[in-house]
């Protein structure tokens, strides 16, 4: 027996061998034996060796393995182990940022571990979720979150929000009846619960009928694992560019090697001199720096309520072109707040309202009394349209707990889906006064009076027109409208279904979730930064067009479409209306993963937000997926690249900006790695063609790499973002790192800072090779420091600001103390084959290496001030 909505309490009470006493100790303990923990999940985790060894898998890396085991075969141990060193050390560095992602993934994660009050051998108690096996008797009352599948067995008027698996923001109506079908799609098991859920209304007993992975949220987590995630356009653009630049240097270095043997050059000593034009053009520090900026980037962004899961997602954002972004909570603040109200023929804000005014009275006691929730301390229990009227009566001076206090309850009828009423009975001021909430349709029905300022008379067709379009008003706005009247009894007694007529119209209350007050502004920086923003929500189309309107994401040339609209395009007609649609109202999660299908088609960069099971594939799908860090379930934040901790559409824009400025950060610093290493490998062609001395030892590019790119380049990387980011347009996330314009800038810059350090080389072949080499080596390190501020961006040193980032200030001045110390103190000049300096000759260093540098930032002014 696996489906339990047709078969009654009774006969699944006897499939699991319980009674409502529960399950003794002995069965429990034997039922997660046999079922497991009540938990789902999480797949294989990969080992610290597997993840440490994953960092190895880049051509470039193979490159420097090959050139240190080379170095070791030609007796040059010390190259072999700083390259070593340098690979080893890289791959640390990416191993912890992957198990710190995962820490704090894990933490976030314990923060919603919830309990349930479940029955054991007769007795009711509280345990934590994971020890929930099938056959418990578990107890639901307000507030609950529901941490399994089960039958209905009793239901007091149970109330469940079930939006977290079918995207339905209103609650369902739980009944312990048989349905007596076969088949009954999820949203319509009216007599089911399911883990997850959460109780808005009333109370409930259920027997426990799946747990784990064999719930409905493991089932969508089963199919989610078989959805295939992309990698984000850095991991294809590096590994492309890593691809090319392999490529470039090999060629180079076959060609330097065939000119050696060619010059009658020994072949160890040809091979070596490959070697070392290789360590010159691989820019070894390039995956830990990219690693660093990105690692930099998350901390930034956890810091303003954004968890990063993949660190290279981070640049992913920067390329985003399309928003799919959920409206409850993300979008509004989730929260059901009252608006206009409707009485005495007048429209009027809920706020204005005045308890001295007797009718206005009436009508704010009938909203609090005849009501289940309860707002305690900020503790907000019960159905939210509910608590947005005790928070009314609040708003306005009057205290839930003494108007219950003083007009206590003293008969019901509980709320319902058939009749949509709700009716409760006082004593006030010396009368016994019935009052009903419900649907304004039902209710206005069996309404024959209707309360004024000028007293109580009968309700008329001129009143019930009035009355029907202020609520029409109401709707087409998209706010959820309640109806109250209120009748006098002659007498305390218990309340009857035939109790309920003859009432007297108080009037309407509108109620509507707000928008955040951020969420207009970050739509309009999403639409400034070239994205369009698209609401997908499982509420109604009217209210979700008003809420995307109010915030600007519904403009006059778009529109609105129901999933099951959506269910009747075919490809090519979504593909057509695509672009003007920004509302999607009533969908499914197939929908979702189709929306995200169609523009992945057309080639955009699409950001998926969501909270609930529901959302996971489509989270998954998605080129970025972002869960909600408070509502959203375990299974979306296991789907997402990124959690936002305060569920806020206005943070995607903030992780937007910091994405791009990135991606910005990481292009510089690539540029700053190259065009340094062009004009090295430019001086060891040009001293390889024209059959010179040497220009750099080997140990001269290793000290190059590892102190002089590296500092520089990790201080470019946190460069502040710039105000014109968001006014830029999304990236091409098809577009290379390795563009025409950027190679041409690296091949430029690259070869002005080679023909200054072979002017070097020059002045001091004049004495003596080594002198030549160390000039060579000194120049090339201190310009390479330099033109760390040249690569900061695209504007010059003033416009940026020297001091701006204090970063690459301290970056330049521990690079110039490095090289100096390896200048003039005699250990380190023994050790890095550096000749001796005169002052003369150390100023010479100083001023060739200072003008690239001079050069760069004259023609940056000159653009700035010319070509604006």
């Amino acid at each position: 027996m696996d489906k339990f909505f047709n078969q009654s309490p009774s006969n699944v009470l006897k499939h699991f061998h319980v009674s409502l006493d529960g399950l003794t100790t002995k069965a429990a303990q034997e039922a997660l034996q046999n079922y497991g923990p009540n938990a789902l999940s999480e797949g294989k985790k990969k080992s610290m060796v597997v993840v440490f060894l994953e960092q190895f898998k880049d051509l470039l890396v193979f490159i420097l393995i090959a050139a240190a085991i080379i170095s070791a075969l030609s007796g040059n141990l010390e190259s072999t182990i700083v390259i070593f060193a340098v690979i080893i050390l890289n791959a640390i560095l990416g191993t912890v940022q992957h198990f710190k992602a995962e820490k704090s993934l894990s933490s976030l994660k314990a923060l919603s571990a919830p309990s349930a009050k479940v029955i054991r051998n007769g007795t009711k108690i509280e345990i934590p979720s994971s020890e929930v096996v099938p056959g418990d008797i578990i107890f639901l009352e307000a507030g609950d979150l529901i941490v399994a599948d089960g039958r209905v067995i009793e239901s007091y008027s149970l109330q469940v929000n079930e939006s977290s698996l079918t995207g339905e923001s209103e609650s369902v109506n739980k009944t312990a009846e048989i349905i007596d079908r076969t088949e009954v799609a999820l949203g319509d098991q009216i007599n089911m619960v399911f883990s997850g859920s959460l109780v808005t209304y009333g109370r409930g007993i259920v027997l426990v009928t799946a747990t784990g992975m064999q719930t409905e949220i493991g089932k969508i987590a089963t199919l989610m694992n078989q959805t295939q995630q992309k990698k984000t356009p850095l991991q294809v653009n590096l590994d492309d560019f890593s691809k090319k630049l392999a490529m470039i240097i090999l060629g180079i270095c076959f060609i330097v090697f065939t000119l050696s043997i060619y010059r009658k050059i020994p072949v160890l000593d040809s091979l070596m001199f490959a070697v070392a034009l290789a360590v010159a053009a691989i820019p070894e520090a390039l995956s830990s720096i990219v690693t660093i900026v990105l690692a930099l980037g998350t901390q930034k962004m956890a810091k303003q309520n954004a968890i990063m899961k993949e660190l290279k997602a981070v640049e992913s954002l920067g390329s985003i072109s399309i928003i799919c972004s959920d409206k409850t909570g993300t979008l509004t603040q989730n929260k059901m707040t009252t608006k206009k109200v409707y009485l005495n023929h007048t429209l009027v804000d809920g706020d204005t309202l005045d308890y001295t005014n007797p009718l206005e009275r009436l009508l704010l006691q009938s909203a609090v009394l005849a009501n289940d929730s309860t707002n305690q301390e900020g503790q907000e229990i019960g159905d939210p349209t509910e608590v947005a009227l005790v928070n009314l009566g609040q708003k306005l001076g009057l205290s839930e707990i003494s108007l219950r206090k003083d007009y206590p309850r003293l008969s019901e009828i509980p709320f319902d889906s058939d009749r949509k009423l709700m009716s409760t009975l006082h004593f006030i001021d010396g009368q016994y006064i019935l009052f009903t909430k419900g649907a304004f349709d039902v209710l206005l029905d069996r309404t024959n009076t209707i309360a004024t300022t000028e007293g109580i008379r009968e309700l008329t067709l001129e009143d019930c027109n009035q009355i029907n379009a202020a609520n029409q008003s109401l709707s087409e706005n998209g706010l959820r409208v309640l109806a109250f009247a209120y009748k006098v009894l002659p007498s305390e007694k218990l309340l009857t279904l035939e109790d309920e007529t003859d009432y007297t119209f108080l009037g309407l209350i509108s109620m509507i979730d707000p928008p955040r007050e951020e969420s207009k502004a970050a739509v309009a920086d999403a639409r400034l930064a070239g994205i369009k923003p698209i609401m997908i929500t499982g509420d109604h189309k009217v209210t979700a067009s008003a809420i995307a309107r109010e915030i600007g994401i519904l403009a006059d040339s778009d529109i609105a479409v129901e999933g099951t609209t959506l269910d009747h395009m075919t490809d090519a007609e979504l593909d057509e209306k695509l672009e003007h649609i920004a509302v999607y109202a009533r969908v499914s999660p197939e929908n979702k993963i189709r929306i995200v299908d169609a523009w992945q088609r057309k080639g955009k960069i699409v950001a998926m937000t969501g909270d609930g099971v529901n959302d996971a594939p489509a989270l998954k799908k998605a080129d970025i997926g972002i869960a909600m860090g408070i509502t959203g379930t375990e299974v979306s934040k296991d789907a997402a690249a990124m959690i936002l901790t305060d569920d806020n559409f206005a943070t995607i824009v903030k992780a937007i900006t910091n994405g791009r400025n990135v991606y910005t950060n990481i292009k510089n610093s690539i540029k700053f790695l190259l065009s340094g290493n062009t004009s090295g490998i430019l001086a060891v062609l040009y001293t390889s063609i024209c059959a010179l001395p040497m220009p750099f030892a080997p140990v001269h590019l290793l000290f190059i790499n590892l102190v002089t790119d590296s500092l520089p380049a990790i201080a470019i990387g946190m460069e502040e973002a710039t105000d014109d980011l968001l006014h830029q347009k999304p990236r091409n996330p098809r577009a290379s790192i390795l563009s025409k314009d950027f190679l041409v800038r690296i091949l430029v810059e690259g070869s002005i800072i080679g023909l200054f350090t072979l002017i070097a080389y020059h002045i001091g072949l004049t004495t003596s090779p080594q002198l030549a080499s160390t000039m060579a080596f000194a120049t090339l390190c201190l310009a390479r420091l330099f033109h760390g501020f040249n690569c900061r961006g695209k504007q010059s040193i003033f416009k940026l600001g020297f001091a701006s980032n204090k970063y690459s200030l301290w970056a330049f001045l521990a690079g110039f103390l490095f090289l100096n110390a390896v200048l003039f103190i005699p250990g380190l000049t023994y050790l890095f084959e550096v000749a001796p300096l005169t002052l003369s000759t150390t100023l010479t260093i100083y001023g060739l290496a200072f003008m690239p540098t001079v050069i760069i930032q004259i023609y940056k002014v000159l653009r700035e001030r010319f070509l604006k």
